[in-house]
């Protein structure tokens, strides 16, 4: 019996690489000197694809030539990184690997905000410095008493909100609509959620939808006390417009682990004493990202064996062979 064909867009890791191969024959396209060329020859055999954003955007003109591709399997729960829309008009299934990478983003959330709030890798520098033999360091502000707004409740938005009810704080959302077994306020525009809140923690998906969603209106009413958060994807928020709400005192402070043009972070950013910057490591622990890894594989591996795809996207929906 003939193996499956499966194109392989940029590195990942081992556990992807070593699944897929037992089961197909995988094909590194970033190891191809001639991709072109390799694509040509190639290219009408394969069915199946697993990529990342490494590869960068995957668009209808790697698509042109797979002409045979019938899913793509993309590392992350967000997936702005493969046009779904372009996908569905061609009958391909695109995956993601929500709910594994859930607990571990909600979890560096709260580190990111309470590390922004309380300014701790500031006073780690401080520390390190010497400047604790000088003097104390200075005071920081707190999370007690805030009211924390969370733009985007989905699996991860919930699994922040929960571990935030522990903190004792108010919690608010917005979303496209309004759920029904959810307790917490909710409003239907960001810019009325950020007036009535002093925290605002993005984790919406990306993508043309959502650019921008953080605009110059909604950090001038997230106020002079406000943080913004975001742990969603760096499109999401107007880069210069946060640029000069945090140096004119529109909002406080600032967490970031996502950017427009990663990994070139502004330099404005990095200037800045009171912003927190995070490499893009919401899910970045060896446990979540074997486990993202595992599921990019098991993908593939279950359409390849009949039984469909574990996590289709919304815009391509398994409805059976």
């Amino acid at each position: 019996m003939s193996r499956t064909d499966i194109l392989m867009t940029a590195p990942m890791m081992p556990i992807v690489i070593d699944t897929l191969e037992k089961a197909c024959t995988l094909h590194r396209l970033w190891e191809q000197t001639d991709q072109e060329a390799f694509l040509k020859e190639v290219g009408p055999r394969i069915r199946g694809v697993a990529t990342s954003t490494l590869y960068g955007r995957l668009e209808a003109s790697l698509l042109d030539r797979l002409p045979n591709v019938e899913i793509i399997s993309s590392f992350g729960v967000g997936y702005d990184n493969v046009d779904a829309a372009e996908a569905a008009r061609r009958g391909i299934v695109v995956t993601n690997t929500p709910g594994v990478l859930d607990d571990e983003v909600a979890d560096l959330t709260l580190g990111l905000l309470l590390a922004t709030l309380r300014k701790i890798p500031q006073a780690d520098r401080y520390l390190r410095e010497g400047q604790w033999l000088k003097a104390p360091f200075p005071l920081s502000t707190t999370l007690r008493e805030r009211k924390v707004g969370i733009v985007g409740l989905g699996r991860i938005g919930k699994a922040i909100a929960r571990r935030l009810a522990g903190f004792d704080v108010s919690i608010a959302y917005h979303g496209r609509s309004q759920q029904d077994d959810v307790a917490y306020a909710y409003y239907p525009t960001v810019v009325g959620l950020a007036e009535a809140c002093d925290v605002l923690i993005v984790i919406t998906p990306g993508g043309a939808a959502t650019r921008h969603l953080i605009n110059a209106d909604v950090l001038k009413a997230l106020g002079p006390n406000g943080v913004l958060i975001n742990v969603a994807r760096g499109t999401v928020v107007d880069e210069q417009a946060l640029i000069e709400a945090l140096r004119s005192g529109t909002i406080l402070s600032a967490g970031l682990d996502v950017y427009e043009d990663e990994p070139r972070v502004p330099q404005e950013l990095i200037d800045m004493e009171h912003v927190v910057l995070l490499p893009h490591i919401a899910s970045a622990s060896v446990h979540t990202r074997n486990a993202m890894g595992k599921l990019v594989a098991d993908n593939i591996v279950s359409w390849v064996e009949g039984k469909g795809p574990l996590t289709p996207v919304p815009e391509t929906p398994y409805k059976g062979r």
